[in-house]
């Protein structure tokens, strides 16, 4: 692959962010076994008497409650009942339930295409009054033209070896940036200014995308910032999405994770509030992106070409 392919250009970024999607998910397995232990510690009972109970290997009560093994609902049931806890039945199920729904991998959301993972998308968008929107590469699905999204989703549907429904996917991402123009949601989208030269596309496709770019910033309802490259994050900031104040969505290269714990939440906002203060808005914002078209139009010069 060329040196503008941008599967190429942000390859330490995409291992970080596949690092913080496993990371997160693994704190949270540990959180929930560490629930399990002070449970089975009150009860005073040993792990040992418990897996004899339970009928299971000495070593699963030790790596469930470590979160090196994730526990199923079977497992959630055996401890209560042992334990005479079933009162912790109910809230630990839906700890369970909700670790699944968390992580999940891209093969099973595009398992049928990119329409699908698009419809999902906006049908969350159409119950959110705020959502808050980190692109650090690529020009965020909201904003994108349908030439631009159908190269990000060719690409997808190439890198995944997902069933090829190109154009419903286009259409559905198209028809999703309808939410910018109706009801009273409020939408504040930074992207980094990277995004202004990454070569999705080819030069005519770049600069179409930076004059949707250059419209999006007088939309009532938008506050759009480009985050400057020099800009730095005390975090290492991926791209994710904030819906309202409880829900962060986190892409990696193999799954999402969907972060519904008010701490991280918190976190994530911090985040952003630091991201967005370093951000260049308005006239500042326009200038780039003018710059950004200048340099398209100097790549696609006779001169200039290869």
């Amino acid at each position: 692959m060329g040196s503008r392919d941008p599967l190429c250009r942000v390859r330490s970024y995409c291992s970080l962010a596949d690092q913080k999607v496993s990371g997160s998910l693994q704190e949270a397995r540990e959180a929930l076994g560490q629930r399990l232990r002070e449970l089975r510690r009150a009860a005073g009972m040993s792990g040992r008497n418990l897996a004899e109970l339970a009928g299971w290997h000495e070593s699963k009560v030790s790596k469930l409650e470590h979160g090196t093994r994730p526990p199923t609902e079977m497992d959630i049931r055996a401890y209560c009942e042992i334990l005479g806890a079933s009162e912790q039945l109910p809230d630990l199920l839906a700890t369970v339930r909700n670790l699944d729904s968390a992580y999940v991998e891209w093969r099973r959301v595009l398992s049928s295409g990119t329409k699908r993972g698009q419809h999902s998308l906006a049908k969350l968008a159409e119950r959110t009054k705020l959502m808050r929107v980190y692109q650090p590469y690529v020009v965020p699905g909201l904003l994108q033209t349908a030439d631009y999204a159908e190269a990000i989703l060719r690409q997808a549907i190439d890198f995944y070896r997902i069933p090829d429904d190109l154009d419903n996917g286009v259409a559905e991402r198209i028809e999703r940036q309808q939410i910018l123009y109706r009801g009273d949601r409020r939408f504040h989208i930074l992207m980094g200014e990277q995004a202004l030269s990454t070569g999705v596309a080819n030069a005519d496709v770049m600069t179409g995308q930076l004059d949707r770019l250059m419209a999006v910033i007088g939309l009532p309802r938008v506050t759009f910032g480009i985050v400057p490259a020099t800009a730095y994050c005390p975090a290492p900031a991926m791209n994710f999405v904030m819906y309202d104040r409880s829900l962060v969505v986190v892409e990696g290269v193999t799954a999402e994770l969907k972060i519904t714990q008010p701490r991280e939440i918190a976190q994530y906002g911090r985040a952003f509030d630091i991201l967005a203060s370093q951000s260049t808005t308005c006239d500042a914002a326009r200038a780039l992106i003018r710059n950004a078209i200048s340099a398209q139009h100097a790549s696609s010069t006779p001169e200039n070409s290869p």
